[in-house]
């Protein structure tokens, strides 16, 4: 039987290259997301593009018995699974401290942790079972350094790295790989719904250098499930060239 990978957040952005870079291998994919219409899209077109099967799932992961229910309902022959991304999340604002939205907070912490922390819940039980997997988490170069403006997106993303490295430790019992992958600068959504809809101020970050691309976050999350049962690689940064780290670029013009 193919393997199979679950990918949160699929509708878009990284999610929907995930999608296309494991169908394009061979994959069956569980595909979820908040937007059903977007979701059943992607699946025709993933379907029709690769000849690989397509399961969706429409829940919203900052829904804790939402995540569970979908999940656990999913019918026997979808339960192998072998891949699991966690991809789901999103930055609110970009403002000062004391400026700043709660409800923009409570959204990023619920998604970006909580969610991350719900769906790998739920997908264990299926990998313990087979005594293997791999758990894909993707962070970002926030991580690593504390920017201005940055606060509580920061700080999820800080938290996405420290639980990745709990949950190594943790499940080095049953056989299970944890990897987090943490992008910097990539062009995708994630600028327009951080600047509420703004694409004018939402372009203005990519001025002057090539950031990643969907694709080429694809290409490496893909790669790490390439390795040998016993290669892991724990802890990624991945960023553009013009991209030293959260602080640090060179534009030109």
């Amino acid at each position: 039987m193919p393997q199979t990978v679950l990918i949160t957040g699929a509708t878009s952005g990284f999610g929907k290259a995930f999608a296309s870079k494991f169908a394009a291998n061979g994959y069956r994919l569980i595909i979820t997301g908040r937007r059903e219409d977007r979701l059943e899209a992607i699946k025709k077109e993933l379907e029709s593009t690769y000849g690989t099967n397509v399961h969706t799932l429409h829940f919203d992961v900052q829904d804790r018995a939402a995540t569970f229910n979908a999940i656990e309902s999913l019918p026997a022959e979808w339960q192998q699974i072998d891949v699991l991304i966690n991809n789901a999340g999103l930055a609110l604002g970009r403002d000062f401290f004391d400026e700043a939205s709660l409800d923009d907070w409570e959204t990023m912490i619920d998604t970006n942790l909580k969610g991350l922390i719900y769906v790998s819940k739920a997908v264990l039980p299926f990998m313990i079972r087979n005594k293997k997997g791999h758990i894909i988490n993707i962070g970002s170069t926030a991580a690593k350094e504390v920017y201005e403006k940055g606060n509580a997106y920061c700080a999820t993303k800080s938290a996405v790295e420290a639980l990745s490295k709990g949950m190594r430790i943790d499940l080095l019992r049953h056989g299970i790989k944890v990897t987090a992958i943490h992008p910097g600068a990539a062009e995708t959504e994630f600028s327009v719904v951080r600047f509420k809809g703004d694409a004018s101020q939402a372009s203005k970050v990519y001025d002057g250098f090539q950031p990643l691309s969907a694709e080429d976050v694809a290409d490496v999350a893909f790669f790490t499930t390439t390795l040998p049962q016993h290669v892991c690689i724990n802890d990624l940064v991945l960023t553009c060239t013009a991209q030293a780290n959260s602080l640090y670029f060179y534009k030109q013009g």
